[in-house]
């Protein structure tokens, strides 16, 4: 369901149970157990609404985690599998997009991806991290114009493997 809406936007349980074949009592539940761990909220959309309908959205802001050595074996086993599930699906995503690209009009040239290298410190890293996610944070907003759409971003940055002596000597040769 979260990934649901992260992806599709704002949905009703009853849309939700529709899309994940599932019946309006599931997702209602599971959508107040994310509300009450603040990963959804509700959301009274401009438009499109009927009666007592109750909309839910990803609370916008940055999803993170505490870090590793604030959580216990189990909760970091949780968070573990659901990063692995998130990532899945996004690659799952992304790459099915790839292949369809011709299907996006002027959005198949902005279809970015990039990898790279830097050499920080673990500080620096972290100050790093905090800048992109600001300038992420900058293009947030609901809505927008008619050449806006939500795009999904994912950003990973982890110390490589270190090398031992050897192969560093190999290398250099």
């Amino acid at each position: 369901m979260f990934q649901q809406l992260s992806v599709l936007g704002p949905a009703t349980s009853a849309s939700l149970a529709r899309a994940m074949q599932l019946n309006t009592g599931a997702t209602s539940y599971h959508l107040r157990e994310l509300a009450k761990f603040g990963f959804v909220e509700e959301y009274q959309p401009q438009e499109g609404a009927h009666g007592r309908e109750r909309w839910w959205r990803v609370v916008p802001g940055d999803l993170r985690f505490p870090p590793p050595s604030r959580q216990t074996p189990q909760i970091r086993e949780l968070f573990d599998e659901m990063n692995r599930q998130a990532y899945l699906a996004d690659v799952e995503l992304f790459e099915q997009l790839r292949r369809e690209s011709d299907g996006l009009g002027v959005w198949a040239d902005a279809f970015l991806s990039s990898r790279g290298t830097i050499q920080v410190s673990p500080d620096e890293l972290s100050q790093f991290f905090e800048e992109l996610i600001a300038l992420v944070n900058k293009y947030k907003r609901d809505g927008g114009g008619d050449q806006t759409r939500t795009v999904l971003t994912r950003f990973f940055a982890f110390p490589a493997p270190e090398q031992s002596t050897e192969q560093s000597t190999e290398r250099n040769s």
